[in-house]
């Protein structure tokens, strides 16, 4: 399943989505969309080789817990299409990026914008932080630095099975404060798990502010190296660049895109919020309309008509 956008065309359109739900809900996370819009656009649009979507373009409600009870329990991964073989597999490792996900999921022709309007709603499968129900979501990866120790093993099992499909990782710079990721690549390399890839949204930025504030990480690069993963760093709104790094060798060990970003990439009136950019909520109506001005003439879109 091919989309007719090019992946530019799928970038923009991911960051004018979420500006307007973030316009329309007095919040949301624009920063995510603005450094990571091309990589997901990338995955979805180029890399990924899924198959159509087995769940319903207009999201279910959630249908409960997983259980040999429920028999309408479901994970978001049919909207990445069915777990076959030859197809490939994807975790959203960062599950606060779901926004900018199902904005992805939209404009790939994944699941219909009556989606997003279920955004956060109670019920509602189409959860603010992605949960293993959420669109586009297989697992609950909120756990920082869960993401790639999921995926991991996920990819061992597949090639021990034979399956040819590839998994993939799209996961953010924080997750690299935690051991278990590293973990997680040093057993890939020493099981030679290099039907792993993962591409890394390297923005500096987490909940809490600037990544330098909270925990200094140092060669992020250099780091993967040494554990054993094949590490390629990259500017991530470069898509020429990021296509190039997926071609890397890494033949015995897993493939790391690091690709470095700005958290307000085509938003530039978000600087005024550095580095507190996690969660953009409007602190008065006099911000919210100069925000809306601003971010609708960055993308070239009319201002959002959020009054009603």
């Amino acid at each position: 399943m091919r989309n007719e956008k090019t992946t530019e065309e799928v970038a923009l359109g991911i960051r004018r989505r979420v500006f307007e739900h973030t316009m329309r809900n007095n919040g949301g996370y624009l920063s995510q969309a603005c450094s990571a819009a091309e990589q997901l656009a990338w995955l979805y649009n180029e890399q990924l080789n899924l198959g159509a979507p087995t769940l319903p373009a207009i999201p279910k409600p959630f249908a409960g817990v997983p259980s040999a009870d429920n028999p309408d329990y479901h994970t978001g991964a049919g909207y990445n299409g069915p777990a076959s073989p030859e197809f490939d597999r994807l975790f959203i490792a960062p599950a606060h990026y779901a926004l900018v996900a199902y904005a992805t999921l939209i404009e790939v022709g994944r699941m219909d914008e009556e989606g997003l309007k279920m955004f956060n709603k109670d019920g509602s499968s189409v959860e603010m932080i992605g949960a293993e129900h959420s669109p586009g979501m297989e697992v609950h990866n909120g756990t920082l630095g869960v993401g790639f120790s999921t995926a991991a093993g996920l990819a061992y099992g597949r090639r021990l099975k034979g399956e040819t499909g590839k998994t993939w990782v799209f996961m953010s710079d924080g997750e690299v404060e935690e051991g278990q990721t590293w973990e997680a690549v040093q057993a890939a390399r020493f099981h030679r798990i290099d039907n792993l890839c993962a591409i890394m949204d390297v923005n500096e930025q987490q909940c809490d502010g600037a990544m330098s504030s909270v925990m200094e990480v140092g060669d992020i690069r250099q780091k993967f190296i040494d554990f054993g993963a094949a590490c390629v760093e990259v500017d991530g709104h470069d898509l020429d660049a990021i296509r190039q790094a997926s071609e890397e060798p890494h033949e015995g060990r897993p493939l790391i895109i690091m690709a470095r970003t700005s958290p307000f990439k085509a938003m530039n009136i978000l600087e005024e919020r550095f580095p507190r950019l996690h969660y953009v909520r409007f602190k008065s109506e006099e911000e919210r309309a100069r925000f809306n001005v601003s971010i609708a003439a960055d993308l070239g879109v009319e201002p959002v008509d959020y009054s009603h």
